[in-house]
């Protein structure tokens, strides 16, 4: 049987308040027959478009070498497609009902020797060696799972995940449209991120109330050499208001003050002597002056753009994390 492992997780996900039973919102009479499909309490949907699925298998273009990490295979429509064309895959699910079908599903077949099973939080596992990521992803997890990904080491080869659409469509958004932000430019520092297709809510038991969308995402080989803190928390600035000067968010309450203590940590590291009479609001508003971007705004900076303002503040001994 395939080997399954709950020891070291715990359930981080709770029910949403709303997501009450979807076979009374939805009267779905497939759902109310078999309740292994109330799977909202782990914001879950079961793929069921064979098309569909194997649409997503193709697009990750398999070797027959590769070890495949799939999250969330629920009750395997992807999982099956999976092991015909790779080595090895390690499925991590949480709902044990779905570990259990299935297991079940290939019990007693060769593809059983080259499936492992982690039962619990994708969040909180040791994740194994892995060439391809595969994912129907849980909707509560998406941003946990799309930087979990690209801080694994070693990098991996390609992954296909599937998101709401909203959420898809904010990773492969581009500067200066209504969707660029802070999460767009963290993603795309580290990674090429590509719109695969569409998938409509019809394809998925229970059908969620949103529709999905299906992206690309192949690390950046060697990481670009920045840290990601740094970046994210310049971001965090200044995405806050994403249509509001560069210089109005660095005035935001709390800003100025949280940079000055990071500052002066740094000077005493380094050994740099502060003047009594030194002024810090001065200090950012000159980097923000000499770069041109005071009266820039982030919704329309690229990450060339953001990666010259951290690289500024930098140099001035200013740090973000």
């Amino acid at each position: 049987m395939p080997r399954a492992t709950s020891d070291r997780f715990t359930r981080a996900h709770q029910p949403s308040a709303k997501a009450k039973s979807s076979s009374e919102a939805s009267g779905s009479s497939a759902g109310a027959r078999n309740p292994i499909f109330n799977t909202e309490r782990f914001g879950q949907h079961i793929l069921k478009n064979p098309q569909t699925a194997q649409s997503i298998v193709d697009t990750a273009n398999l070797r027959p070498t590769d070890k495949v990490l799939e999250v969330g295979p629920g009750t395997g429509n992807l999982t099956v497609r999976i092991l015909e064309k790779a080595k090895h895959v390690t499925a991590v699910e949480m709902d044990p009902r779905m570990a259990a079908e299935l297991t079940k599903r290939v019990q007693g077949k060769p593809e059983q020797r080259k499936l492992e099973i982690m039962i619990g939080d994708f969040v909180k596992a040791t994740l194994p060696y892995f060439d391809v990521c595969i994912s129907n992803t849980p909707y509560q997890i998406s941003s946990p799972l799309v930087f979990r990904l690209l801080s694994h080491r070693p990098l991996f080869r390609v992954a296909v995940l599937m998101f709401q659409r909203e959420f898809a469509t904010r990773l492969v958004a581009t500067p200066g449209s209504a969707l660029w932000s802070r999460l767009s430019a963290n993603v795309q520092l580290y990674s090429k991120v590509d719109l695969i297709m569409h998938v409509s809510k019809n394809n998925f038991r229970p059908p969620p109330k949103v529709e999905s969308s299906v992206v690309r995402i192949v690390p950046r080989d060697p990481p670009p050499p920045v840290e990601f803190a740094e970046f994210d928390g310049l971001g965090r600035i200044i995405f806050g208001r994403r249509n509001k000067t560069i210089h109005a968010n660095f005035q935001a309450k709390g800003v100025m003050a949280m940079l000055e203590s990071n500052w002066k940590t740094w000077a005493s590291v380094n050994d740099v002597m502060i003047e009594d009479d030194m002024n810090f609001k001065q200090k950012v508003e000159q980097v923000l002056e000499e770069t041109g971007f005071s009266e820039s705004r982030a919704a329309k900076m690229d990450i060339n753009d953001l990666l010259k303002l951290l690289s500024a503040f930098h140099e001035a001994g200013i740090h973000f994390a």
